[in-house]
């Protein structure tokens, strides 16, 4: 049975069993205290948590994640994977224990003929926590279990909660038994690999007061509402049903890994090592594009970093696999194939994903470069202290710093002769591990911390009356200092406010948060920052200018009207933008972040080069003419899935609820989801101004302008440039970029003569630096430091002035030459034997790795040519002397 086929039965099942299917959110759910979704009831925490309320009593989804902890343990085992998909089944406050495993047996047990998953019973095995009898009754009642197969175990394995005070309860896991091919017998306690978990039934019905551990917590009683939350793993699943041994063999994985060995023609299961890098492969290549697939772009940061070492990881066990040539695109296409049918966004976004793939393994191949060069300095270093082993913070550096993978360096590092420090790598790499840990946990017990606002939520979410006035009489619904409700608020404090109603638009969408003020009776506050810290909920930040406040007062919340104004110009302009991109340049230009503030907007899109000057000017226009049609900016609410059949686009990486809010621009020109604020026409934008155009990541793209007021000073700020210009130069303003263009070439050709004839005076003196060359031991040596006074002296003339010399020396004698000269600041120093030198041991590289380490640098080359440098300028005359100190010891030693 097809993973896809799992996937629909799961949904059809629960569906005609009344529970709502609710979408996958996406794998970048808005939770600060997570990067990625990493668990199927993630997105129903706020439901679990008491922080809103559930807008159905029963559920059923299939959920992406990722969990990106066991990045470095992927493919070593067949059981770590990063990406990997959860169905669950959830009830809030409706059915409990007895129906949730009613509706588990009966689907697993069912026959496929008649729409289950036909396990057969005699091979399932179920455990229960010890103590949970009712778990244990219920078991042997429904399933008619028999007591051996019925396990109970402890709070470890079957207890849940989520680390901090909130929801928890006992589970009971379902195991199938695989046979004795797989392990011994005995049951789960004894083998995971033989009985293998597919389901885990979670009876959330305590709570909890507090949570030191896993294991230590304190229970406050018996949650007023008992729910359900199940969580079974489709690709577990999958490995059953369609018998295979592990995750990397399904059919949504094991076409990937086929392709590796038609790219590579290596064979899957003839080296453990392969076998490993085909599968790290495997299952990077789908969780990239699941990655993509929903806004992650890469980067050296968060999210995108994450998603960088995964397709980097790729391309590196690629090429250890023996091919060098671009793959990735091609995996990622196997990948996206498989996929689509359950996801067939992947395949309408896989223009704007290819584009992103394959300038991430081009950017990587410039790293490789880069990271070679860098690494060929450690292993000098470490030779020339006299060390065998590359030091474990050297290696980290090339990881943490560069992207250079360890096992590149291991290998790399061994070819010139050393090892490497892999015990001081792999400490620093845990004190990483330990410190994102660390940070993720002090994350995750904030949720404590919005306890405060959970309370402040209760009677209901902020009434938001900006979209139609900004003005609002309101309430005073609580106050919060340092964390902790407060009941009054002095002049001089800042404090957080949350109303009844408010005009105030919190921040987000890239829309920054309104300003403005909030007066009551002798009170005036400022409003320094609009937040929504919890679904529902808006919070001011506040600063009280006058007077003093208190909790339940009425106020006046007053938006700042130039300020609004101006925001919604910003907004809007950056749907004006976003449409003109897409006109432009085709429907992959999909926007995949933006900010915006009052005359400013940014906004980032998929697009895999620069702009050339006329298509800037092109999508300018048309932006521009869209003001000028003065289209109609409309906002209406609407089911998500209306929606999205009339094509509206939705932002990566946002989290919508089912009730969308969908701005339009004269109709089909531009029909967006969005919450934003915006103007009633587009003419109200005033105009837009493109100031730039950038790169900010692999395949992303970033254009920044100017609207209204702002884009007309802009203008203004251009104009009086162009006009001083034109009165310096004496040409009219259409003439300017001709006249520049003259004065630039005839200075590049200044520079080249100058260049010229800088490089004849150099070499003028090399027939007397050859004829008189010093007889160290029976080699011709020549030891030259360049005059700097003119400037800088190119490495390349230095090179040229060396192979110079060395010609003139002729080939009858052994001779070397080392020249040294100032470039930047920068000492450096060119040395070139002769065919005679190298027979008597006299090499160059060794010559200039010598003369770099007085220097304080380094370098290398070839035999006959190498050139290094340093920092300490001032130390030439003794490099040189240390080269020719060498020459006399390698002549002696030989």
């Amino acid at each position: 049975m097809e993973t896809a086929e799992i996937r629909r039965r799961w949904l059809r099942y629960f569906s005609t069993r009344g529970h709502t299917v609710v979408p996958s959110s996406s794998l970048l759910y808005d939770d600060p205290t997570l990067l990625f979704v990493n668990a199927g009831m993630v997105p129903m925490k706020p439901y679990m948590l008491g922080q809103e309320t559930p807008p159905f009593q029963r559920a059923t989804s299939v959920q992406k994640c990722v969990r990106t902890l066991d990045i470095d343990e992927v493919g070593k085992t067949t059981r770590h994977g990063t990406f990997f998909q959860m169905n669950g089944n959830f009830s809030f406050g409706d059915y409990f224990k007895e129906t949730a495993i009613e509706l588990a047996w009966e689907l697993v047990t069912r026959p496929q003929s008649d729409g289950g998953f036909g396990l057969p019973e005699d091979k399932i095995w179920v455990t229960v926590l010890d103590g949970d009898d009712e778990a244990a009754a219920i078991w042997r009642r429904v399933a008619e279990l028999p007591d051996e197969r019925i396990v109970r175990r402890g709070l470890a394995d079957n207890y849940w909660n989520m680390g901090v005070p909130g929801p928890g309860g006992p589970c009971s896991e379902l195991y199938i038994d695989r046979g004795p091919e797989f392990g011994p017998e005995g049951g789960p306690a004894v083998d995971e690999d033989r009985y293998m978990e597919f389901w885990n039934l979670v009876f959330m019905q305590d709570e909890l007061s507090a949570v030191r551990s896993k294991t230590d917590f304190d229970i406050a009683g018996e949650l007023p509402s008992k729910n359900i939350d199940t969580g079974m793993g489709l690709e577990r699943m999958a490995t059953v049903l369609q018998g295979v041994d592990n995750l990397y063999e399904i059919d949504e994985v094991f076409p990937v890994l086929e392709r590796v060995e038609q790219l590579t023609g290596r064979r899957y299961g003839d080296n453990r090592d392969d076998d490993v890098r085909m599968r790290v492969i495997a299952d990077h290549v789908r969780s990239g594009l699941m990655l993509i697939g929903d806004g992650v772009t890469p980067s050296n940061e968060a999210r995108g970093y994450v998603l960088r070492r995964l397709l980097r990881r790729v391309v590196r066990a690629v090429r250890l696999l023996g091919t060098q040539e671009p793959t990735l695109l091609d995996l990622v296409t196997v990948s996206k194939d498989r996929m689509k049918t359950s996801y067939p966004e992947l395949e309408e976004n896989f223009a704007r994903i290819s584009q992103i793939v394959q300038a991430e393994e081009e950017t990587f191949g410039r790293t490789l470069a880069a990271g070679t060069t860098i690494l060929d300095v450690a292993v000098r270093d470490a030779k020339a202290a006299g060390s065998p082993q590359l030091a474990g913070d050297k290696a980290f550096a090339l990881h943490d710093t560069y992207g250079f993978p360890i096992d590149l360096t291991l290998e790399m590092a061994g070819e010139q002769g050393l090892s490497v420090d892999e015990a001081g790598f792999r400490r620093l790499m845990q004190e990483q591990r330990d410190r994102a840990k660390a940070d993720a946990k002090a994350k995750k017990h904030g949720h404590a911390d919005t306890s405060v606002y959970r309370a402040l939520r209760e009677p209901g979410p902020t009434e938001f009356t900006g979209y139609r006035e900004l003005s609002t009489d309101s309430t005073v619904r609580g106050l919060i200092a340092d964390g902790a409700p407060v009941e009054s608020a002095d002049k001089g404090a800042t404090v957080q406010l949350v109303l009844e109603r408010t005009p105030f638009y919190a921040e987000s969408g890239g829309q920054i948060a309104d300003e403005g003020e909030i007066t009551a009776d002798g009170a005036r506050l400022r409003v320094l920052d609009v937040q929504r810290p919890i679904k529902g909920l808006i919070v001011h930040t506040v600063e009280v200018v006058e007077g003093s406040l208190r909790s339940g007062a009425d106020v006046l919340a007053s938006v700042d009207r130039e300020w609004r104004l101006s925001a919604c110009q910003a907004h809007s302009g950056t749907h004006v933008v976003h449409a003109a991109l897409r006109q432009v340049l085709g429907p992959s230009a999909l926007q995949s972040g933006s900010y915006n503030r009052p005359g400013y907007l940014r906004l980032d899109f998929a697009w895999p080069s620069a702009l050339d000057p006329s298509t800037r000017e092109e999508v300018e226009s048309v932006a521009n003419l869209a003001l000028r049609y003065d289209y109609p900016v409309t906002a209406s609410y609407m089911p998500l899935g209306k929606a999205r059949e009339l094509g509206a686009l939705a932002l990566f990486g946002e989290t919508y609820d089912e009730e969308v809010r969908v701005v339009e621009m004269g109709g089909v020109w531009s029909r967006e989801l969005c919450g934003g604020t915006h103007v009633e026409h587009t003419s109200q934008v005033g105009a837009v101004t493109l100031t730039s155009e950038s790169s900010v990541g692999a395949g992303v793209r970033r254009v920044e302008a100017f609207v209204g007021l702002d884009a007309l000073r802009y203008l203004g700020r251009e104009r009086a440039l162009v006009s001083q210009l034109s009165e310096t130069l004496k040409v009219r303003p259409e003439e300017l970029p001709e006249r520049v263009n003259a004065m630039v070439v005839r200075l590049r050709e200044a520079e080249k003569e100058l260049e010229r004839a800088r490089r004849a005076q150099m070499l003028s003196g090399a027939q007397s630096l050859a004829g008189s060359p010093a007889d160290i031991q029976g080699v011709s040596v020549v030891t030259h430091a360049v005059d700097d006074s003119a400037g800088d002296v190119p490495a390349d003339d230095l090179r040229a002035l060396a192979l110079d010399v060395r010609g003139r020396l002729g080939d009858a004698r052994p001779s070397v030459v080392a020249v040294a000269g100032v470039a930047k600041s920068r000492p450096l120093v060119v040395v070139a034997t002769n065919d005679e030198a190298r027979r008597r041991g006299v090499k160059a590289g060794e010559l200039v790795r010598e003369a770099a380490g007085v220097l304080g640098g380094g370098g290398g080359g070839k035999d006959d040519v190498a050139q290094g440098g340093g920092t300490q300028p001032a130390r030439i005359d003794e490099a040189l002397r240390r080269i020719e100190a060498v020459v006399g010891e390698r002549v002696s030693a030989g």
